[in-house]
Protein backbone atom coordinates (compact mmCIF):
# COMPACT_ATOMS: atom_id res chain seq x y z
CA UNK A 1 0.00 0.00 0.00
CA UNK A 2 1.05 3.53 -0.52
CA UNK A 3 0.78 4.34 2.85
CA UNK A 4 3.54 1.62 3.47
CA UNK A 5 5.53 3.02 1.03
CA UNK A 6 5.32 6.48 3.02
CA UNK A 7 5.86 4.82 6.26
CA UNK A 8 8.58 3.07 4.98
CA UNK A 9 10.73 6.63 3.85
CA UNK A 10 10.60 7.86 7.80
CA UNK A 11 10.86 4.59 9.11
CA UNK A 12 14.20 4.50 10.20
CA UNK A 13 14.06 8.19 11.43
CA UNK A 14 11.21 7.31 13.99
CA UNK A 15 11.68 5.60 17.93
CA UNK A 16 9.19 2.54 16.72
CA UNK A 17 10.03 -0.79 15.12
CA UNK A 18 8.06 -2.54 12.10
CA UNK A 19 5.54 -6.16 12.76
CA UNK A 20 3.77 -7.18 9.80
CA UNK A 21 3.64 -3.88 8.69
CA UNK A 22 3.05 -2.20 11.17
CA UNK A 23 4.58 -0.12 13.53
CA UNK A 24 4.86 -1.12 17.26
CA UNK A 25 6.82 -0.96 20.44
CA UNK A 26 9.09 -3.31 21.84
CA UNK A 27 7.94 -5.25 24.93
CA UNK A 28 10.32 -4.22 27.28
CA UNK A 29 9.60 -0.56 26.21
CA UNK A 30 6.11 -1.25 26.67
CA UNK A 31 6.94 -2.09 30.21
CA UNK A 32 8.80 1.24 30.71
CA UNK A 33 5.93 3.32 28.79
CA UNK A 34 3.43 1.51 31.62
CA UNK A 35 5.81 2.58 34.47
CA UNK A 36 5.68 5.82 33.19
CA UNK A 37 1.72 5.95 32.90
CA UNK A 38 1.43 4.51 37.15
CA UNK A 39 3.51 8.29 38.24
CA UNK A 40 6.11 5.71 40.00
CA UNK A 41 8.68 8.06 38.14
CA UNK A 42 9.04 10.89 40.35
CA UNK A 43 12.27 12.48 40.03
CA UNK A 44 14.86 14.07 37.08
CA UNK A 45 17.13 11.18 37.72
CA UNK A 46 14.23 8.75 37.56
CA UNK A 47 13.22 10.27 34.19
CA UNK A 48 16.44 10.53 32.74
CA UNK A 49 16.75 6.26 33.84
CA UNK A 50 13.70 5.89 32.25
CA UNK A 51 14.92 7.53 29.18
CA UNK A 52 17.33 5.12 29.21
CA UNK A 53 15.53 1.87 29.37
CA UNK A 54 13.47 2.96 26.43
CA UNK A 55 16.73 3.84 24.50
CA UNK A 56 18.17 0.40 25.06
CA UNK A 57 14.74 -1.32 24.38
CA UNK A 58 14.88 0.58 20.74
CA UNK A 59 18.73 -0.74 20.78
CA UNK A 60 19.72 2.39 20.82
CA UNK A 61 22.33 2.41 23.77
CA UNK A 62 25.39 2.62 20.46
CA UNK A 63 24.21 6.43 20.37
CA UNK A 64 25.10 7.96 22.95
CA UNK A 65 23.61 11.05 23.89
CA UNK A 66 25.50 14.56 25.16
CA UNK A 67 27.36 13.32 28.12
CA UNK A 68 25.91 15.80 30.87
CA UNK A 69 22.46 15.31 29.57
CA UNK A 70 21.44 13.38 32.51
CA UNK A 71 22.70 16.04 34.83
CA UNK A 72 20.53 18.60 32.40
CA UNK A 73 17.13 16.70 33.08
CA UNK A 74 18.13 16.02 36.92
CA UNK A 75 19.20 19.65 37.34
CA UNK A 76 15.91 21.42 35.81
CA UNK A 77 13.06 19.02 37.18
CA UNK A 78 14.62 18.57 40.87
CA UNK A 79 16.54 21.62 41.60
CA UNK A 80 15.25 24.26 38.56
CA UNK A 81 11.20 23.63 38.84
CA UNK A 82 10.54 24.45 42.64
CA UNK A 83 8.87 21.31 44.81
CA UNK A 84 5.43 22.22 43.95
CA UNK A 85 6.06 22.12 39.94
CA UNK A 86 7.89 18.89 40.06
CA UNK A 87 5.08 17.76 42.38
CA UNK A 88 2.46 18.31 39.41
CA UNK A 89 4.88 17.59 36.59
CA UNK A 90 5.46 13.76 37.56
CA UNK A 91 2.16 13.15 39.35
CA UNK A 92 0.18 14.20 36.34
CA UNK A 93 1.86 15.49 32.96
CA UNK A 94 4.71 12.51 32.99
CA UNK A 95 1.98 9.88 33.19
CA UNK A 96 -0.13 11.73 30.55
CA UNK A 97 3.18 11.75 27.84
CA UNK A 98 3.73 7.88 29.16
CA UNK A 99 0.23 7.23 27.89
CA UNK A 100 0.88 9.46 24.60
CA UNK A 101 3.70 7.50 23.74
CA UNK A 102 2.21 4.51 24.28
CA UNK A 103 -0.68 5.62 21.38
CA UNK A 104 2.19 6.76 18.94
CA UNK A 105 1.88 3.47 16.97
CA UNK A 106 -1.64 3.93 16.48
CA UNK A 107 -1.70 7.42 16.29
CA UNK A 108 1.16 6.80 13.20
CA UNK A 109 -1.38 3.93 11.91
CA UNK A 110 -4.54 6.08 11.95
CA UNK A 111 -2.52 8.73 10.20
CA UNK A 112 -1.53 6.57 7.13
CA UNK A 113 -5.21 5.35 6.88
CA UNK A 114 -6.55 8.47 6.66
CA UNK A 115 -3.90 9.89 4.39
CA UNK A 116 -4.74 12.80 2.63
CA UNK A 117 -4.37 13.62 -1.03
CA UNK A 118 -4.99 16.86 -3.16
CA UNK A 119 -6.69 15.79 -6.53
CA UNK A 120 -5.39 18.76 -8.82
CA UNK A 121 -3.57 17.07 -11.25
CA UNK A 122 -1.62 14.41 -10.16
CA UNK A 123 -2.45 12.82 -6.94
CA UNK A 124 -0.09 14.39 -3.94
CA UNK A 125 0.33 12.55 -1.13
CA UNK A 126 0.26 14.76 2.61
CA UNK A 127 1.25 11.66 4.60
CA UNK A 128 4.45 11.84 6.57
CA UNK A 129 7.50 10.86 4.91
CA UNK A 130 10.88 12.89 4.19
CA UNK A 131 10.54 15.85 2.25
CA UNK A 132 13.96 15.30 0.56
CA UNK A 133 15.89 18.25 -1.40
CA UNK A 134 14.41 19.23 -4.72
CA UNK A 135 11.31 17.01 -4.44
CA UNK A 136 8.22 19.91 -3.44
CA UNK A 137 5.48 18.25 -0.97
CA UNK A 138 3.43 18.82 2.04
CA UNK A 139 2.60 16.39 5.09
CA UNK A 140 -0.29 17.17 7.23
CA UNK A 141 -0.07 16.29 10.65
CA UNK A 142 -2.73 16.23 13.86
CA UNK A 143 -1.49 17.73 16.60
CA UNK A 144 -2.06 15.13 18.47
CA UNK A 145 0.66 12.61 16.29
CA UNK A 146 2.75 16.47 16.80
CA UNK A 147 2.69 15.89 20.25
CA UNK A 148 3.61 12.35 20.46
CA UNK A 149 6.38 13.05 18.38
CA UNK A 150 7.09 15.80 20.13
CA UNK A 151 7.26 13.34 23.58
CA UNK A 152 9.43 10.92 21.66
CA UNK A 153 11.96 14.05 21.66
CA UNK A 154 11.85 14.79 24.85
CA UNK A 155 12.53 11.23 25.89
CA UNK A 156 15.48 11.13 23.04
CA UNK A 157 14.05 7.91 21.42
CA UNK A 158 14.74 9.57 17.33
CA UNK A 159 17.96 7.63 16.23
CA UNK A 160 20.44 9.78 15.28
CA UNK A 161 23.52 7.44 13.34
CA UNK A 162 21.99 7.91 9.80
CA UNK A 163 20.69 11.54 10.18
CA UNK A 164 23.61 13.55 9.02
CA UNK A 165 23.88 11.53 6.03
CA UNK A 166 20.03 12.99 4.85
CA UNK A 167 21.16 16.55 6.29
CA UNK A 168 18.46 16.90 9.01
CA UNK A 169 19.16 18.56 12.03
CA UNK A 170 19.05 16.78 15.60
CA UNK A 171 15.40 16.05 16.98
CA UNK A 172 16.05 14.65 20.04
CA UNK A 173 16.40 17.15 23.25
CA UNK A 174 19.64 15.73 24.79
CA UNK A 175 21.62 18.47 24.03
CA UNK A 176 18.84 21.12 24.93
CA UNK A 177 19.34 19.61 28.73
CA UNK A 178 23.01 19.34 28.62
CA UNK A 179 23.56 23.01 27.59
CA UNK A 180 21.83 23.95 30.54
CA UNK A 181 24.57 22.20 32.53
CA UNK A 182 27.52 22.81 30.80
CA UNK A 183 26.88 26.58 30.35
CA UNK A 184 24.10 27.38 32.93
CA UNK A 185 21.90 30.57 31.45
CA UNK A 186 18.85 31.70 32.23
CA UNK A 187 17.38 31.70 28.89
CA UNK A 188 18.71 28.00 28.14
CA UNK A 189 16.36 27.67 31.72
CA UNK A 190 14.00 29.80 29.95
CA UNK A 191 13.64 27.76 26.60
CA UNK A 192 13.20 24.40 28.56
CA UNK A 193 10.42 26.43 30.78
CA UNK A 194 8.64 27.44 27.28
CA UNK A 195 8.73 22.88 25.75
CA UNK A 196 7.62 21.94 29.37
CA UNK A 197 4.97 24.40 29.63
CA UNK A 198 3.60 23.15 25.99
CA UNK A 199 3.77 20.01 27.78
CA UNK A 200 1.71 21.01 30.13
CA UNK A 201 -0.72 22.18 27.80
CA UNK A 202 -1.62 19.68 25.87
CA UNK A 203 -1.42 17.07 28.79
CA UNK A 204 -4.91 18.62 30.54
CA UNK A 205 -6.09 19.70 27.29
CA UNK A 206 -4.92 17.89 23.77
CA UNK A 207 -5.44 20.52 20.86
CA UNK A 208 -7.53 18.53 17.91
CA UNK A 209 -5.98 20.82 14.66
CA UNK A 210 -3.98 19.95 11.99
CA UNK A 211 -0.38 21.40 10.82
CA UNK A 212 0.79 21.37 7.29
CA UNK A 213 4.70 21.29 6.42
CA UNK A 214 5.29 21.98 2.67
CA UNK A 215 8.87 22.23 1.06
CA UNK A 216 8.86 25.01 -2.00
CA UNK A 217 11.40 24.69 -4.53
CA UNK A 218 11.87 26.56 -7.30
CA UNK A 219 13.74 24.36 -9.73
CA UNK A 220 16.84 25.04 -11.80
CA UNK A 221 15.48 23.65 -14.79
CA UNK A 222 12.79 24.54 -16.60
CA UNK A 223 8.90 22.68 -17.07
CA UNK A 224 5.75 23.09 -17.84
CA UNK A 225 4.11 23.48 -14.66
CA UNK A 226 6.79 25.19 -11.97
CA UNK A 227 7.99 28.71 -11.88
CA UNK A 228 11.46 27.84 -12.17
CA UNK A 229 14.74 29.53 -10.46
CA UNK A 230 14.82 33.01 -12.24
CA UNK A 231 17.79 34.37 -13.72
CA UNK A 232 18.83 38.61 -13.34
CA UNK A 233 16.56 38.95 -16.91
CA UNK A 234 13.26 38.23 -14.91
CA UNK A 235 13.73 40.83 -12.26
CA UNK A 236 15.65 43.15 -14.56
CA UNK A 237 12.71 43.26 -16.94
CA UNK A 238 9.63 42.76 -14.58
CA UNK A 239 6.47 45.05 -15.02
CA UNK A 240 5.02 44.09 -11.75
CA UNK A 241 3.98 46.73 -9.31
CA UNK A 242 5.57 46.94 -6.26
CA UNK A 243 3.15 45.93 -3.16
CA UNK A 244 2.07 48.19 0.09
CA UNK A 245 5.11 48.85 2.21
CA UNK A 246 4.04 49.18 5.88
CA UNK A 247 6.73 50.14 8.78
CA UNK A 248 6.75 49.06 12.13
CA UNK A 249 9.43 50.39 14.54
CA UNK A 250 8.11 48.50 17.74
CA UNK A 251 6.42 45.36 18.06
CA UNK A 252 6.67 41.46 17.00
CA UNK A 253 6.37 40.01 13.88
CA UNK A 254 4.33 37.07 15.56
CA UNK A 255 1.90 39.52 17.32
CA UNK A 256 0.80 41.28 13.97
CA UNK A 257 -2.70 40.89 12.99
CA UNK A 258 -3.02 41.04 9.83
CA UNK A 259 -3.63 38.19 7.40
CA UNK A 260 0.03 37.95 6.88
CA UNK A 261 3.22 35.20 6.02
CA UNK A 262 5.65 35.70 8.86
CA UNK A 263 9.00 35.10 7.95
CA UNK A 264 11.05 32.84 10.07
CA UNK A 265 14.97 34.05 9.86
CA UNK A 266 15.66 30.37 9.39
CA UNK A 267 19.20 28.48 9.68
CA UNK A 268 19.41 26.69 6.69
CA UNK A 269 18.66 23.37 8.73
CA UNK A 270 15.42 24.17 10.15
CA UNK A 271 14.95 25.76 13.33
CA UNK A 272 18.82 26.63 13.88
CA UNK A 273 19.88 26.24 17.31
CA UNK A 274 16.50 25.75 19.05
CA UNK A 275 17.63 22.21 20.52
CA UNK A 276 21.05 23.58 21.45
CA UNK A 277 22.42 27.11 22.71
CA UNK A 278 20.31 29.41 20.16
CA UNK A 279 18.59 31.85 21.08
CA UNK A 280 17.38 34.94 18.44
CA UNK A 281 14.41 34.88 16.36
CA UNK A 282 14.17 31.70 14.98
CA UNK A 283 14.75 29.70 17.76
CA UNK A 284 12.39 31.70 20.01
CA UNK A 285 9.57 31.22 17.35
CA UNK A 286 10.23 27.59 17.74
CA UNK A 287 10.04 27.39 21.55
CA UNK A 288 6.70 29.54 22.07
CA UNK A 289 5.55 27.37 19.00
CA UNK A 290 6.78 23.75 19.95
CA UNK A 291 4.94 21.94 16.79
CA UNK A 292 7.57 23.63 14.91
CA UNK A 293 10.41 21.47 15.89
CA UNK A 294 8.27 18.56 14.48
CA UNK A 295 9.58 19.43 11.19
CA UNK A 296 13.25 19.01 12.18
CA UNK A 297 12.52 15.06 11.73
CA UNK A 298 11.81 15.17 8.09
CA UNK A 299 12.77 18.60 6.66
CA UNK A 300 16.49 18.17 5.96
CA UNK A 301 18.62 21.22 5.04
CA UNK A 302 17.04 23.84 2.77
CA UNK A 303 18.58 24.72 -0.68
CA UNK A 304 19.42 28.06 -2.48
CA UNK A 305 16.33 27.24 -4.67
CA UNK A 306 14.36 25.72 -1.78
CA UNK A 307 11.63 27.51 1.06
CA UNK A 308 10.23 26.01 3.76
CA UNK A 309 6.49 27.02 5.03
CA UNK A 310 4.21 25.81 7.68
CA UNK A 311 0.64 26.35 8.39
CA UNK A 312 -1.59 25.59 11.72
CA UNK A 313 0.61 25.83 14.23
CA UNK A 314 -0.59 26.92 17.85
CA UNK A 315 1.47 29.50 20.28
CA UNK A 316 1.13 28.66 23.74
CA UNK A 317 3.75 30.27 25.44
CA UNK A 318 4.29 34.11 26.01
CA UNK A 319 7.92 35.75 26.76
CA UNK A 320 10.10 38.63 26.82
CA UNK A 321 13.52 39.53 26.00
CA UNK A 322 15.93 38.02 23.58
CA UNK A 323 18.80 36.45 23.42
CA UNK A 324 20.23 36.09 26.55
CA UNK A 325 17.74 38.85 28.31
CA UNK A 326 14.89 35.87 26.57
CA UNK A 327 12.31 34.63 29.68
CA UNK A 328 9.14 32.30 29.54
CA UNK A 329 6.44 34.74 30.81
CA UNK A 330 3.10 33.08 31.05
CA UNK A 331 0.63 31.14 29.21
CA UNK A 332 -0.25 32.38 25.55
CA UNK A 333 -4.17 31.08 24.54
CA UNK A 334 -3.99 31.62 20.41
CA UNK A 335 -7.28 32.62 19.16
CA UNK A 336 -6.59 32.46 15.69
CA UNK A 337 -9.34 31.56 13.47
CA UNK A 338 -9.24 28.30 12.07
CA UNK A 339 -9.27 27.39 8.30
CA UNK A 340 -11.11 24.67 6.28
CA UNK A 341 -8.59 22.02 6.44
CA UNK A 342 -8.76 22.56 10.33
CA UNK A 343 -5.46 24.75 10.76
CA UNK A 344 -4.75 27.91 12.59
CA UNK A 345 -4.33 30.43 10.55
CA UNK A 346 -0.78 30.92 11.26
CA UNK A 347 1.50 30.92 8.35
CA UNK A 348 5.09 31.09 8.66
CA UNK A 349 7.60 30.80 5.91
CA UNK A 350 11.11 29.49 6.75
CA UNK A 351 14.41 31.26 4.39
CA UNK A 352 17.79 31.03 5.01
CA UNK A 353 19.84 34.34 4.32
CA UNK A 354 23.25 34.22 3.57
CA UNK A 355 25.91 33.71 6.58
CA UNK A 356 28.11 36.14 6.92
CA UNK A 357 28.44 37.64 3.75
CA UNK A 358 30.57 40.81 4.05
CA UNK A 359 30.96 42.73 1.11
CA UNK A 360 30.01 39.76 -1.01
CA UNK A 361 26.32 40.58 -0.45
CA UNK A 362 26.47 43.46 -3.48
CA UNK A 363 27.37 41.03 -5.71
CA UNK A 364 25.19 40.26 -8.29
CA UNK A 365 25.08 36.99 -7.62
CA UNK A 366 24.76 36.50 -4.37
CA UNK A 367 21.54 39.61 -4.40
CA UNK A 368 19.99 37.05 -7.53
CA UNK A 369 20.50 34.09 -4.62
CA UNK A 370 18.81 36.49 -1.78
CA UNK A 371 15.93 37.27 -3.72
CA UNK A 372 14.84 34.20 -5.19
CA UNK A 373 15.45 32.60 -1.85
CA UNK A 374 12.47 35.30 -0.47
CA UNK A 375 10.68 34.69 -3.92
CA UNK A 376 10.83 31.36 -3.17
CA UNK A 377 9.48 31.86 0.25
CA UNK A 378 6.49 34.25 -0.75
CA UNK A 379 5.62 32.21 -3.57
CA UNK A 380 2.52 29.86 -4.07
CA UNK A 381 3.79 26.95 -5.01
CA UNK A 382 1.12 24.28 -5.53
CA UNK A 383 2.12 22.29 -8.99
CA UNK A 384 -1.48 23.30 -10.09
CA UNK A 385 -0.80 27.33 -10.05
CA UNK A 386 -0.19 27.31 -13.55
CA UNK A 387 -0.85 31.42 -13.13
CA UNK A 388 2.74 31.65 -11.78
CA UNK A 389 4.54 30.00 -15.01
CA UNK A 390 2.87 32.81 -16.91
CA UNK A 391 3.64 35.45 -14.87
CA UNK A 392 7.32 34.13 -14.81
CA UNK A 393 7.21 34.10 -18.64
CA UNK A 394 5.29 37.17 -19.26
CA UNK A 395 6.55 39.69 -16.32
CA UNK A 396 2.97 40.41 -15.53
CA UNK A 397 1.63 42.72 -17.85
CA UNK A 398 -2.00 42.79 -17.78
CA UNK A 399 -1.76 43.09 -21.73
CA UNK A 400 0.24 40.00 -22.24
CA UNK A 401 -3.03 37.82 -20.30
CA UNK A 402 -5.45 37.84 -23.73
CA UNK A 403 -5.44 34.40 -23.66
CA UNK A 404 -8.73 32.25 -21.70
CA UNK A 405 -6.81 30.64 -18.89
CA UNK A 406 -8.26 28.91 -15.42
CA UNK A 407 -6.31 29.86 -12.36
CA UNK A 408 -6.54 28.03 -8.78
CA UNK A 409 -5.55 30.65 -6.15
CA UNK A 410 -5.15 30.28 -2.42
CA UNK A 411 -7.96 31.96 -0.44
CA UNK A 412 -7.63 33.73 3.56
CA UNK A 413 -9.53 30.79 4.68
CA UNK A 414 -7.17 28.13 3.15
CA UNK A 415 -9.21 27.77 0.30
CA UNK A 416 -8.45 27.12 -3.29
CA UNK A 417 -10.61 28.32 -5.97
CA UNK A 418 -10.76 27.86 -9.42
CA UNK A 419 -11.61 30.75 -12.14
CA UNK A 420 -12.20 31.12 -15.85
CA UNK A 421 -10.18 34.05 -17.04
CA UNK A 422 -11.76 35.56 -20.09
CA UNK A 423 -9.83 38.73 -20.66
CA UNK A 424 -6.12 39.62 -19.63
CA UNK A 425 -6.96 42.67 -17.38
CA UNK A 426 -9.52 40.29 -15.81
CA UNK A 427 -6.73 37.75 -15.51
CA UNK A 428 -4.37 39.89 -13.46
CA UNK A 429 -6.67 41.16 -11.63
CA UNK A 430 -8.14 37.91 -10.10
CA UNK A 431 -4.72 36.79 -9.54
CA UNK A 432 -4.22 39.75 -6.99
CA UNK A 433 -7.32 39.19 -5.30
CA UNK A 434 -6.68 35.05 -4.69
CA UNK A 435 -2.88 35.96 -3.02
CA UNK A 436 -4.56 37.99 -0.59
CA UNK A 437 -2.40 37.24 2.85
CA UNK A 438 0.72 39.57 2.52
CA UNK A 439 3.71 39.08 3.88
CA UNK A 440 5.11 40.07 7.66
CA UNK A 441 8.91 40.33 8.11
CA UNK A 442 11.92 42.24 9.73
CA UNK A 443 15.38 42.33 9.50
CA UNK A 444 16.07 38.64 8.14
CA UNK A 445 19.66 37.46 7.58
CA UNK A 446 21.03 40.86 9.42
CA UNK A 447 21.83 39.96 13.46
CA UNK A 448 23.82 37.34 13.88
CA UNK A 449 24.32 36.53 9.92
CA UNK A 450 25.76 40.17 9.12
CA UNK A 451 23.83 40.85 6.44
CA UNK A 452 22.85 44.89 5.36
CA UNK A 453 19.20 45.29 7.06
CA UNK A 454 18.90 48.36 3.95
CA UNK A 455 19.39 45.94 1.44
CA UNK A 456 17.89 43.01 2.78
CA UNK A 457 14.34 45.15 3.43
CA UNK A 458 14.39 46.28 -0.15
CA UNK A 459 14.85 42.63 -1.29
CA UNK A 460 12.00 41.23 0.89
CA UNK A 461 10.09 44.10 -1.10
CA UNK A 462 10.89 43.26 -4.24
CA UNK A 463 10.42 39.29 -3.77
CA UNK A 464 6.98 39.64 -2.16
CA UNK A 465 5.71 42.05 -5.13
CA UNK A 466 6.58 40.07 -7.68
CA UNK A 467 5.06 36.93 -5.47
CA UNK A 468 1.63 39.12 -6.12
CA UNK A 469 1.60 39.69 -2.15
CA UNK A 470 -0.55 42.56 -1.66
CA UNK A 471 1.79 43.98 1.05
CA UNK A 472 4.48 43.59 3.54
CA UNK A 473 4.61 44.44 7.03
CA UNK A 474 8.10 45.27 7.49
CA UNK A 475 9.29 45.39 11.37
CA UNK A 476 12.69 47.37 12.21
CA UNK A 477 12.79 46.50 15.53
CA UNK A 478 14.23 50.25 16.22
CA UNK A 479 17.58 49.56 14.29
CA UNK A 480 19.07 52.98 13.83
CA UNK A 481 19.62 52.59 9.90
CA UNK A 482 16.04 52.15 8.97
CA UNK A 483 14.73 54.95 10.92
CA UNK A 484 14.28 56.39 7.77
CA UNK A 485 12.64 53.17 6.12
CA UNK A 486 9.03 54.54 5.61
CA UNK A 487 10.20 57.47 4.27
CA UNK A 488 11.98 56.38 1.40
CA UNK A 489 9.29 53.63 0.53
CA UNK A 490 6.93 55.99 0.15
CA UNK A 491 9.21 58.37 -1.80
CA UNK A 492 9.62 54.71 -4.24
CA UNK A 493 6.15 53.91 -4.46
CA UNK A 494 5.31 57.83 -4.93
CA UNK A 495 6.87 57.41 -8.20
CA UNK A 496 5.37 54.35 -9.48
CA UNK A 497 8.12 51.89 -9.63
CA UNK A 498 8.02 48.40 -11.04
CA UNK A 499 9.78 45.97 -9.78
CA UNK A 500 12.33 45.53 -12.18
CA UNK A 501 12.65 49.43 -11.27
CA UNK A 502 13.84 49.04 -8.10
CA UNK A 503 15.98 46.01 -9.02
CA UNK A 504 17.58 47.89 -11.51
CA UNK A 505 18.24 50.63 -8.88
CA UNK A 506 19.25 48.05 -6.21
CA UNK A 507 21.79 46.68 -8.17
CA UNK A 508 23.46 49.94 -9.69
CA UNK A 509 23.49 51.00 -5.99
CA UNK A 510 25.49 47.35 -5.21
CA UNK A 511 27.46 47.39 -7.93
CA UNK A 512 29.01 51.02 -6.72
CA UNK A 513 29.53 49.61 -3.26
CA UNK A 514 30.97 46.62 -3.58
CA UNK A 515 33.41 48.95 -6.14
CA UNK A 516 34.01 51.45 -3.19
CA UNK A 517 32.31 53.95 -4.62
CA UNK A 518 30.22 54.74 -2.00
CA UNK A 519 29.80 53.52 1.93
CA UNK A 520 26.72 55.34 2.56
CA UNK A 521 23.46 52.83 3.43
CA UNK A 522 21.09 52.20 0.50
CA UNK A 523 18.39 54.93 2.39
CA UNK A 524 20.85 57.46 2.24
CA UNK A 525 22.10 56.90 -1.35
CA UNK A 526 19.06 56.86 -2.82
CA UNK A 527 17.26 60.00 -1.08
CA UNK A 528 20.11 62.13 0.85
CA UNK A 529 17.55 64.85 1.12
CA UNK A 530 15.94 62.85 3.44
CA UNK A 531 19.36 62.80 5.74
CA UNK A 532 19.22 66.77 5.37
CA UNK A 533 22.40 66.25 2.84
CA UNK A 534 21.24 67.80 -0.47
CA UNK A 535 18.56 67.29 -3.17
CA UNK A 536 18.74 64.39 -3.28
CA UNK A 537 19.54 61.41 -6.39
CA UNK A 538 18.59 63.05 -9.59
CA UNK A 539 16.73 59.95 -10.53
CA UNK A 540 14.32 60.00 -13.06
CA UNK A 541 10.56 58.81 -12.61
CA UNK A 542 10.57 55.47 -14.09
CA UNK A 543 7.17 55.04 -15.07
Amino acid sequence: MEEREELQSVLPYLPVVMRSSSPFWPSQAVETLRELGTGRVNSGQHLFEAISDLRNALSLSSEPLAPSASHGYALFFDEVMSREESAKWFEYVLPELGNLLFKLPSLLELHYHNNMTIDEGPMLTTALRLLDSQQPGLVFLSQELIAALLACSLFCLFPDSDRPVKHLPIINFDELFASLYDDYSKKQENKIWCIVHYFQRISSEMPKGLVSFERKVLPFKNDSIHVSYPEANFWSTSAVPLCKFEVHSSGLIEDQLSEAIEVDFANKYLGGGALGRGCVQEEIRFMVSPELIVGMLFLPAMADNEAIEIVGVERFSSYTGYASSFRFSSDYVDEKEVDTHGRRKTRIVAIDALCCPGMRQYRADFLLREINKAFCGFLYQFKYQLYQKLLQENGCSPALFDAATSTSTETSDGKFSNHKITNSQNNYDTIKQGSNIGVATGNWGCGAFGGDPEVKAIIQWIAASQALRPFIAYYTFGLDALQNLDKVAHWILSQRWTVGDLWNILIEYSTKRSKGETNAGFLRWLLPSIYGHGAGMDLPNLV
